[in-house]
């Protein structure tokens, strides 16, 4: 190879490197773009960044930086998270330094074991492109490995900024490391380029193995906060279903109470019939009145106020409408049990208990008229429940779909109650649907009947 074709091989090794890693970042991002083309946008800003650095000529470690800055500013555009967008680009450019520590220590034993030829001079330019060549493919598929396992293991969670903290910071800590190594494994002194690895040999070895530390600690660090995560669901899900077996037990011993108190007064009835007569006989016309004014008021107090078809949606729905009555709100019910068996009580209720106590809880706040509208269908095999309640502001929505709650105390344990809903629902193949009409909250919840339910 002529000297001529050498340094045209130089400039062609540049933009191709850049190419591959731009490439490389589009793959490692390309799950979290919401917005059509993002990956374009993607691919275009980091080669756009790499010629403005190219062609000012500044110092290393710039790239970096002016393309995590262009790429957090275009995180709205692109439909991420601008924590998450933070976190990515500290874990590729982690992950793009720690390879290619890697790859540079493979350069230099390849380097090492083969002979360097002194003449022709083309056969030393050969023997240069061609490690030079090796170098980058190495990087390139060590790279794409440790970038796209590493983006498997991230997903596309909702990242909070102190979590951003905990999880960048080995990465934070790695780019840091990398662009100090990469400052003294070449240095020129008095006209003589000096290697840190001819000087210290066992660096070819350290270094290598403290970038691969860096890397797995990154990736360690996501694989103990997803269970972390998982572990808090699983803390939620039991905290749910304890105080939802809570509540159902309340309210069916209440049911209980109520049916063993009916069949007391029916005993008493005939007491209360021999009273009544003998006041009537009397002409105690003003004790009569007051008399019968208690037993209304006893009878009114075992009274279910909602009759569905259902003892547990009866309790369920009558004690809701207790709630509403003591706030000012105007609850209005069309609900009706499916005449078939596929749906267990249950579920139902705890679906019922969550939806209305969710709509009470966003609607008592509120000025003006208030009120809340509970429909419940049958459609076939198909069972519609619908809630819906005036809505004011707005709303902030998670990855999941569901609205963020604005409580402030025991966050972690708030807003699950429409995360327990959508579980109850899948247990019959169903959804829940949550939307905004103008003023109006509509939460919907669709089930399929269940041959296996009780």
């Amino acid at each position: 190879m002529s000297e001529t074709a050498f340094r045209l091989f130089n400039q062609g090794f540049a933009l191709t490197a850049e190419l591959l890693y731009a490439a490389v970042l589009t793959l490692f991002l390309h799950p979290l773009l919401r917005r059509r083309g993002g990956w374009a946008a993607v691919l275009l800003t980091d080669l756009t960044v790499w010629l403005l650095c190219e062609g000012l000529s500044l110092p290393p470690g710039s790239l970096s930086v002016l393309l995590g800055a262009a790429l957090l500013l275009g995180a709205r555009p692109l439909g991420v998270n601008r924590s998450l967008m933070l976190l990515s680009m500290l874990l590729f450019l982690n992950t793009r330094i720690s390879s290619g520590l890697i790859a540079e220590s493979i350069y230099y034993m390849a380097e090492r074991l083969l002979p360097t030829p002194t003449a022709p001079i083309e056969a030393v330019f050969l023997q240069a492109a061609v490690l030079v060549s090796c170098f980058l493919l190495t990087h390139a598929l060590l790279l794409c490995g440790m970038a796209l396992l590493l983006r498997r293991r991230l997903g596309r969670p909702a990242l909070h900024w102190r979590e951003l903290c905990c999880l960048g910071l080995l990465p934070a800590a790695g780019i840091l490391f990398g662009q100090m190594m990469a400052r003294l494994l070449f240095e020129v002194k008095d006209g003589m380029p000096l290697r840190l690895y001819d000087r210290h040999p066992a660096f070819a070895a350290v270094v290598p193995l403290l970038a691969l530390l860096f890397y797995l600690g990154a990736y360690l660090s996501i694989v103990l906060w997803h269970g972390l995560e998982r572990l808090r669901g699983e803390r939620e899900t039991y905290f749910v279903e304890c105080q939802q077996a809570l509540v159902l037990r309340e309210r069916m011993e209440e049911a209980e109470r109520f049916f063993r108190q009916t069949s007391a007064l029916k005993h008493e009835l005939r007491g209360h019939a021999m009273n009544l007569r003998g006041l009537a006989q009397s002409g105690q016309w003003e004790e009569l009145e007051q008399y019968l004014r208690r037993l209304d008021e006893s009878i009114q107090e075992l009274t279910l106020t909602t009759q569905t078809g259902s003892s547990v949606a009866n309790v369920v729905l009558s004690d809701k409408a207790r709630q509403c009555a003591a706030l000012g709100i105007d609850l209005q019910m069309d609900f009706r049990w499916p005449e078939v068996k596929g749906y267990d009580a249950f579920d139902v209720g705890i679906i019922l208990q969550n939806l209305l106590q969710n709509a009470i809880e966003a609607t008592a706040p509120l000025e003006g008229r208030r009120w809340i509208s509970l429909t419940g269908q049958q459609r076939g095999n198909f069972f519609l429940i619908e809630v819906q309640n005036p809505f004011q502001g707005t709303l902030t929505w998670s990855a999941e779909g569901l609205p963020i709650t604005s409580k402030t105390e025991e966050t972690s344990l708030h807003g699950i109650g429409l995360v327990n809903v959508r579980r109850e629902a899948e247990k019959y193949m169903g959804e829940l649907e949550l939307h905004t009409d103008g003023q109006t909250f509509c939460a919907a919840v669709l089930l399929q009947e269940r041959s296996d339910a009780i």
